[in-house]
């Protein structure tokens, strides 16, 4: 199993180089890399035992693959290869996927690592990947956005350096179980830069922008993957070490709350979907021992609908609201806005039991807030107005749109296994009440309230400013 998860990081690097020599078979290369990883995963659900590998020496490279590993991996690969189709038929160069499977494999490779060197260097990767995918249409708006990610990033990443290398002199090792020992300014500098990375709280506000707009496929893989290589770290350090627990907890309600707010009052598409992910990674935070499950079912629902909503006429919800769309779009939308909602039949549903059965009680008001307010945002989506089938008929997608969604909110209706114990009268109940009161605040105000809030804190200077205020809340939070 060592020499085969050695070959598994190693593959999509090599994928990425051979589609530079061999162009023509650029598409079916990267869906190879894609699919090698979820086979991967197998063995690592079946077995349930922890892979820990110790490379170079005790300074070196420490990796740890186990089923919460495995579950960020297997949202990877489900992602990509989905994005990898819906691509399929599209005017997109080999530069294009060798890109997308370099990202994929220095994501999988954040995944795996243990140790903060290792992770900083799979981070980096991370960034450079993400923006020459960000900028890819080679306009000045795709371009500004795409350096605005990678300053922000680097930044944040500056901090994280620092705080690991302290990390380095207080035990001489780079280590996550070295932050035991470590003083409270290298955790608050590593988290500085892991909750920027992960698109957390008010350090993750360069999201929305970023990820609304950048295409669609690219906001499929921003928001269903490349976000939690920042979030996996953060909850590694949480169940190796019982003091950053509550500090953990604390920014999983925060952001869930912050997200959610904002959510409710967009009135663009995409960047409603942006602002649900701030949230999101807020309930994957919320529980850091069950937070895997709950990755795999947001990557899905996530790329699902940002790739769904590229089909819509408009991304105003205003103008969509006086134009019907197809009914098999609509239908998509619907799913997977049940799934994130918690709607049962859908894995969306046993993820938020298990989510809210291991949060503790003082985080309870706050969770069931932001489900509240996740159930409101996604009805927007769910009351559009659609089509019959026949007249839809003119209006069907490409092929390769639908085999993508099917890989994706199929692996809804598939993932129902992982916690199959949810499905009880008593745990029903509570969601379906949440989803209740949700749609019926949408109706009675939500969707005649017109609020814009101002994105004040999402212009370039601010994101740097905000920095230093976060690091000053660190710094209080890891004395405390």
């Amino acid at each position: 199993m060592i020499t085969l998860t050695l070959i598994w990081i190693a593959l999509p690097f090599l994928v990425g180089f051979i589609i530079y020599l061999l162009p023509k078979g650029d598409r079916y290369l990267a869906l190879f890399g894609a699919v090698a990883s979820a086979l991967y995963v197998i063995p690592l659900f079946v077995q349930q035992t922890p892979i820990n590998l110790q490379l170079l020496d005790n300074f070196g490279v420490t990796l740890v693959l186990d089923p919460l590993a495995g579950f960020f991996i297997l949202t990877n690969a489900l992602v990509t290869a989905a994005v990898i189709i819906y691509c399929w038929r599209s005017d997109r160069n080999a530069f294009f996927y060798a890109q997308v499977i370099l990202l994929h494999g220095s994501i999988n490779a954040a995944f795996a690592c243990s140790d903060f060197i290792s992770l900083y260097v799979a981070l980096e990767v991370i960034s450079i990947a993400s923006f020459l995918l960000i900028a890819y249409p080679r306009s000045d708006r795709s371009i500004w956005i795409g350096l605005r990610y990678l300053f922000v990033s680097n930044v944040a990443m500056l901090f994280y350096l620092i705080g690991a290398v302290l990390v380095y002199k207080a035990t001489h090792s780079f280590t996550f179980s070295g932050l035991r020992v470590s003083p409270p300014e290298a955790i608050a500098l590593i988290f500085l830069g892991l909750l920027a990375k992960g698109g957390i709280f008010i350090s993750g506000l360069w999201l929305p922008l970023t990820h609304a707009e950048s295409e669609s496929p690219v906001s499929a893989l921003m928001s269903g993957v490349v976000v939690k290589a920042g979030v996996l770290p953060l909850l590694r350090c949480a169940l190796l070490l019982e003091e950053i627990d509550p500090i953990v907890r604390i920014f999983g309600v925060s952001t869930a709350l912050l997200g959610v707010s904002f959510a409710v009052f967009e009135k663009d598409t995409k960047r409603l979907l942006a602002f649900s992910t701030v949230s999101q990674m807020g309930f994957i935070l919320a529980a850091p021992a069950v937070g895997g499950f709950y990755a795999l079912t947001h990557g899905l629902v996530k790329a699902s609908l940002f790739l769904t909503v590229s089909k819509l006429p408009s991304r105003n919800f205003r103008e969509l609201q006086t134009q019907s769309m197809p009914t098999n779009i609509w239908i998509a939308l619907v799913i997977a806005g049940f799934s994130i909602s918690g709607f049962p039949m859908l894995a969306g549903f046993g993820a938020k039991i298990l989510t809210l059965k291991n949060v503790l009680s003082w985080q309870d008001v706050g969770m069931n807030v932001a489900a509240v307010g996740t159930t409101i945002a996604f009805a927007k989506f769910i009351f559009l107005p659609h089509q019959s089938a026949v007249e839809a008929q003119s209006a069907k997608s490409k092929t390769d749109f639908w085999v993508a969604i099917a890989i994706l909110l199929g692996g809804l209706f598939v993932a129902n296994v992982v916690y199959y114990e949810a499905y009880t009268l008593e745990n029903a109940i509570k969601p379906l009440a949440t989803i209740a009161i949700g749609w019926l605040a949408y109706w009675l105000i939500f969707k005649r309230v017109a609020v814009k809030l101002p994105p004040l804190l999402e212009d370039f200077e601010n994101l740097i400013g905000v920095m230093s205020l976060m690091l000053i809340l660190l710094f209080w939070m890891a004395i405390s």
